[in-house]
């Protein structure tokens, strides 16, 4: 079974492609592929949800020491039978939480279209977080805004079974059409050349591959998927005097 609530910390950096071949070398006595996917390779899926006065992107942009998203996601290619997952993540500090149900996709839009009155006539894997999702949704007047695509290479520890490396390239969006079962397509929103790496830990990161990183040079660098996308899609009109994400096609490490 999936799980469905769990709490880790999370370690952001933006490489390049041969930093990715030279890390993948090293890493490789201690971590192994991810069972899902081929040999822990699938795409990710994400529809996105947000506000009309965009409450997520400036919780997000600002840096809030608390902030949250909600998501329905699938994972390779599926249709509207197959089964996604709908969650709601939220970050304090470095610290990520994740609560997530497993529904059909089509039982999924079912809830988003409000097809039902009652929470209970939705078929899912959790009625508790589907009320999470729920007053969440309601409190920010969430509606679906974009989806969010992208390539995954996923590793675990072979004796840490907490730390999980994953490895996300090609990275799209679109805003036309928001059915998760149309595929992957979409524009690019992060130079192709640059692999966002994740490093996903419940206490601290190891010590081998700490130096490692160090030895490639790899930079923590914050590299939001959520903001960069919406400031591609929604061009100038979002960002105001904010600054945008340096992560777009020519953007420099």
């Amino acid at each position: 079974m999936a799980i469905e609530i769990f709490r880790r910390k999370e370690q952001k950096y933006l490489i390049t492609k041969e930093q990715y071949k030279n890390l993948i070398n090293l890493i490789s006595p201690y971590m192994r592929p991810d069972k899902f996917g081929q040999n822990g390779k699938y795409t990710v899926t994400s529809l996105y949800f947000e506000s009309n006065d965009h409450k997520i992107y400036f919780e997000t942009k600002n840096k809030l020491k608390y902030r949250q998203k909600l998501r329905l996601r699938v994972y390779n290619d599926t249709d509207i039978t197959g089964t996604a997952f709908f969650e709601i993540k939220q970050k304090h500090k470095k610290v990520v939480n994740k609560r997530r149900m497993l529904l059909s996709l089509q039982e999924a839009y079912r809830y988003i279209e409000m097809k039902e009155d009652c929470l209970d006539n939705y078929e899912t894997s959790n009625k508790q977080v589907l009320r999470e999702i729920d007053y969440f949704r309601n409190l920010y007047q969430l509606k679906p805004e974009m989806i969010v695509s992208y390539g995954r290479h996923a590793l675990h520890g072979i004796t840490d079974a907490d730390l999980r490396i994953t490895f996300d390239f090609n990275l799209r969006c679109r805003n036309n059409d928001l059915s998760l079962e149309n595929g992957t397509y979409g524009s690019h929103f992060i130079d192709q050349n640059l692999i966002v790496l994740e490093v996903k830990v419940n206490d601290s990161v190891p010590l081998w591959l700490t130096r490692i990183l160090q030895e490639l040079d790899c930079e923590q660098r914050s590299a939001s998927k959520f903001c960069t996308s919406l400031e591609v899609l929604k061009d100038h009109t979002i960002t105001n005097n904010s600054v945008k994400e340096n992560v777009l096609i020519g953007g420099n490490i």
